[in-house]
Formats: C-alpha cells, structure tokens, sequence
C-alpha cells in the first residue's frame, strides 16, 4: 500500500509559473521542468505586470487555470519580484487556491533574502541556477503544501 502511494505521489502533475525576464532561464527552465515528468502546463511571463494581469484575471473566474507553483525572480523591468509580491498579496483575498512561490535569484545579498521572509506567501528564496534534482524536489513538495 505505501509503495503505491509514492508512486502515486510521483506521477502528480503540477501548473507551473516562470516569472523572469531571462529568456535563456526561462527556456532552461522549462526544459528541465518538462524533463521531470512533474509539470502540467508552464507559463511563463517576462515580468511581474503581464503574471499579475493574468493573474486578476484568472482570480475572479478560472482558478483552476492558476499555477500550484511561482518560480518569481526580483530583479526585472516593469514589474520586479518585490513589486509583484505586493500586488499579489491584493489579490489573495479572492484566491480560493493556495499557490506556492519561490523567490529565485542570483543574488546572495542577506537584505534581499530577509526582505523575501516578510512575504507571507514565499516559501523559500532559491539562488540560481537551479538544477534538474532541486526543481524535482520543490515540486514533489507541493503535495505536502497544498490541499
């Protein structure tokens, strides 16, 4: 019975959400997301302005079109990380659906980590690059996090 259940667990497909203007990361990303196995569907956005304008959107009908997971990055034009967070937060009091973010960087700096804790919503600040076992892992955790 327990050998079934982590099979079970392991072929879970999640909603994905790259938000970074890197479009060599976002391609890297997404294949390495789609090389798991664990990724439904990947959105991508370049900047945190297009993600929160889908994400109005989809909050008032079609939430089951909103990811289970946010890989966000800070550093980006229009919109940075920090910026999108804030309008996010505006958003969840019309989300019925809990969605887990991750802050990804590059930097390092501990003023940008502890500024990632005051946002309820993170789970965790990742430093780039991530690899193919990390994004495995953070995305087998979701079915711990959600439900």
């Amino acid at each position: 019975m327990l050998g079934q259940s982590l099979i079970s667990m392991a072929t879970i497909q999640h909603n994905v959400c790259l938000i970074d203007d890197d479009k060599i990361y976002q391609f890297t990303a997404r294949k390495i997301l789609e090389s798991t196995g664990l990724a439904k569907t990947i959105l991508s956005f370049y900047n945190g302005s297009e993600a929160i304008g889908y994400f109005r959107e989809k909050s008032i009908k079609e939430q089951d079109q909103l990811p289970d997971v946010i890989f966000l990055d800070i550093n980006m034009p229009v919109m940075n990380g920090w910026q999108f967070l804030e309008e996010y937060h505006k958003l969840l009091v019309n989300l019925k659906k809990s969605i887990t973010i991750y802050v990804v960087s590059s930097s390092v700096d501990d003023c940008d980590i502890q500024r990632s804790k005051q946002f309820s919503s993170v789970t965790d600040y990742i430093v780039k690059p991530i690899n193919r076992i990390k994004y495995q892992q953070l995305i087998e955790q979701l079915g711990t996090y959600s439900n």
